[in-house]
């Protein structure tokens, strides 16, 4: 039976011993590794060793009671959170890692909801419980009051597949069937296992056991019962057809790239030709090698079936969150980048290699999104935070001998519009012809662009509509407020118009930029910027400091609710003026507030003329970008400002704008 395990927590939880251990009373590997000793299996990069934290999802393969067991250490890191994201989704079962001395802190919550989001099974191993203030009692009520009632102790009541008095009553509580045959004093072990462990397979009860992962105390005990209540039904899907999913991709010493997948359904063998990709754009290409991974090292293997973790040779274009073979929709992550910086480098170096290393880490970490800007020959990227700037630049100089630094990080704006607006463009150089006509409105917060087609082929032929489509998702655009990203749109193609014997490639490239330029030209423009979702747990003493605090911050929050002689308030803050403010609660707090972060989304900009003025950006010289469209006359090309084009446009004017 193949199992994906994945163990999360928050930074220092001791989650990369406890995968240790698990791996060593498994025997699948001889000695038990330290972080601090810099020889964890699981943490096998020499930044990871040097820093202490796991910064790459580490993979180990066990194999206990007729299981293989793929395990997942995922980091624990904030500023490496997208990294987990993506495991996640591939995973059958999570375990939380708790420190019982430190309780739930602020990224343990960012991996709860992820786990609710996706339906990840999850148990918790609350860790630490040598050490002085250790306290399990009190972190299984925090657990029950920020994220579930539903937990329940395997440690003593269950043992050898049997369900001790505690647990049966639990269980009951939670299932009719089961609540019947409690009343009528019934127990069969085989019934009550069967919905324990389908209860667990449905997010309906999550067990929790202690112990201690540097003293080995609980482990093994641990596995044992985590065997016994796990399982998965890949054995029956592997006579369908193949679905994959993509997880990782990573580049080796020789450049190969090498694409980290999930086998959901069916076989894939050697040679297979495996399709990804959307409808329009689909790609099928030829399975070179097939490879199995563990740590660091792997076997290469003829054949793969459903449940198994594995890497394959010959993609050469699949992205990270590509779905393959029978599975063609795209994973979506909500763990976004809201900072971006620039890569400064030496003169001497190559704009080109430079480019190209960068390409590299984006194809193994998309949230990076790099961005080569031609006009200012400026490589731009997105990031979480600073440690994470930190570690890019040991693996850039690492793996391609470059030194880089990076600007101060800046806040990633985006632009939207507020009203429904048509715009309209015309390319019409000497030997060129294409015209196009969208209609903008505004989308949901968050939803990005989506595109529809309303363009009859009598108009324009379905080659030509597609082509339009291509260009509205083939980059990101520019809005006029400060050049940052436009979002939460929705893009019809009204109608267009091509030349039998001019129109060329690229025509409506430059058709559909203008049109959409032209559009915003005549919208009311929104800058907008991004918010965390805050939740912050405080003494009493300290809610007047942390409300003031929050309102000189612009953000809002809800009533704070009293828990005792604690205060949590919840809320939403910019994270202009709320990034640091984790270090700010810990100083006053002397360390006793909590406080977790995740990204909310994009709203209004609170401070839109300051920032506006402060970016300075000149819609009328971007040299990627032009409102105007080109027209011709008795053989001369001109060009008509953008507030004139639909006095010549081609195409009847569809009025419902």
């Amino acid at each position: 039976m193949n199992k994906t395990i994945g163990v999360l927590a928050h930074v220092d939880a001791g989650k990369t011993t406890f995968g240790e251990q698990l791996l060593y009373h498994t025997k699948s590997i001889r000695e038990r590794g330290r972080v601090d000793h810099k020889d964890a299996f699981l943490d096998d990069h020499n930044i990871e060793k040097d820093r202490g934290i796991t910064v790459f999802s580490g993979q180990g393969i066990m194999e206990y009671n007729n299981s293989k067991y793929y395990l997942i250490d995922t980091p624990g890191h904030t500023d490496f959170s997208p990294e987990m994201e993506r495991s996640i989704q591939i995973m059958d079962y999570a375990i939380i890692i708790v420190s019982a001395v430190e309780g739930i802190q602020g990224h343990t919550e960012t991996v709860w909801h992820l786990l609710r989001k996706h339906s990840i099974p999850t148990f918790f191993f609350i860790n630490k419980i040598d050490r002085v203030g250790a306290d399990v009692n009190k972190v299984i009520s925090e657990i029950k009051l920020n994220f579930t009632e539903d937990i329940c102790n395997i440690t003593k009541s269950f043992s050898n597949g049997e369900i001790e008095d505690e647990l049966i009553e639990f269980l009951a509580e939670r299932n009719e069937a089961l609540l019947e045959k409690f009343i009528e004093e019934k127990y069969d072990k085989t019934l009550w296992l069967s919905k324990f462990k389908s209860m667990i397979k449905e997010n309906k009860v999550f067990p929790y056991a202690s112990g201690s992962a540097l003293q080995d105390i609980g482990i093994k005990d641990f596995i044992i019962k985590l065997d016994e209540l796990t399982f998965t039904n890949y054995s029956q899907l592997n006579k369908k057809d193949f679905a994959g999913r993509v997880y990782k991709i990573r580049y080796d010493e020789n450049g190969t790239r090498i694409s980290h997948i999930k086998a959901l359904r069916g076989n894939l063998k050697v040679r297979d030709e495996i399709g990804y990709g959307n409808d329009d754009n689909r790609k099928i290409e030829k399975v070179t090698q097939l490879r199995i991974y563990n740590g660091n090292k792997y076997r290469s293997i003829d054949e793969v079936e459903a449940g198994e973790l594995f890497a394959v040779t010959g993609l050469s274009n699949v992205e990270i969150g590509d779905g393959l073979g029978s599975l063609k929709e795209k994973s979506k992550f909500d763990l976004v980048p809201t900072l971006k910086s620039k890569v400064i480098f030496e003169s001497e170096i190559s704009i080109k290699d430079m480019l190209k290393a960068f390409n590299i880490l984006n194809a193994e970490d998309p949230s990076l999104n790099v961005t080569w800007i031609p006009s200012l020959q400026e490589i731009h990227i997105s990031v979480m935070g600073i440690i994470q700037l930190e570690v890019l630049k040991r693996l850039v100089k690492d793996r391609f001998g470059f030194h880089v630094s990076f600007d101060e990080p800046e806040i990633l704006y985006k632009e939207t519009i507020e009203d429904i607006i048509c715009g309209y463009g015309h390319f019409e150089p000497l030997g060129h012809y294409a015209e196009v006509h969208l209609k903008l409105e505004p989308g949901e917060r968050d939803s990005g662009i989506e595109f529809k087609n309303a363009c009859h082929a009598d108009n324009l032929t379905v080659g030509n509509q597609r082509l339009v489509k291509h260009h509205i998702f083939e980059k990101k655009h520019k809005g006029l407020l400060t050049g940052s990203e436009v979002t939460d749109l929705k893009i019809t193609l009204l109608t267009g118009k091509a030349h039998n014997k001019h129109t060329s490639g690229g025509d409506f490239r430059e058709a559909t930029y203008r049109a959409l330029r032209q559009a915003l030209e005549k919208a009311k423009n929104i800058l907008l910027e991004p918010y965390y979702n805050f939740k912050i747990k405080v003494d009493l003493d300290y809610i007047g400091r942390v409300i003031s605090d929050i309102q000189n911050s612009h953000g809002s929050f809800e009533s704070p609710k009293t828990l005792g002689d604690k205060a949590i308030i919840i809320g939403k803050a910019p994270v202009s003026t709320f990034m640091n403010y984790s270090s700010d609660l810990s100083s006053f707090t002397q360390g006793r507030g909590i406080i977790n972060m995740t990204f909310g989304g994009y709203q209004k900009c609170h401070n839109k003329i300051d920032v506006i003025e402060r970016i300075g950006y000149n819609k009328n010289v971007d040299p990627e970008y032009t409102s105007s469209s080109i027209f011709c006359s008795k053989g001369k090309s001109y060009t008509l400002p953008w507030d004139k084009v639909e006095d010549q446009a081609h195409c009847l004017i569809i009025n419902n704008c």
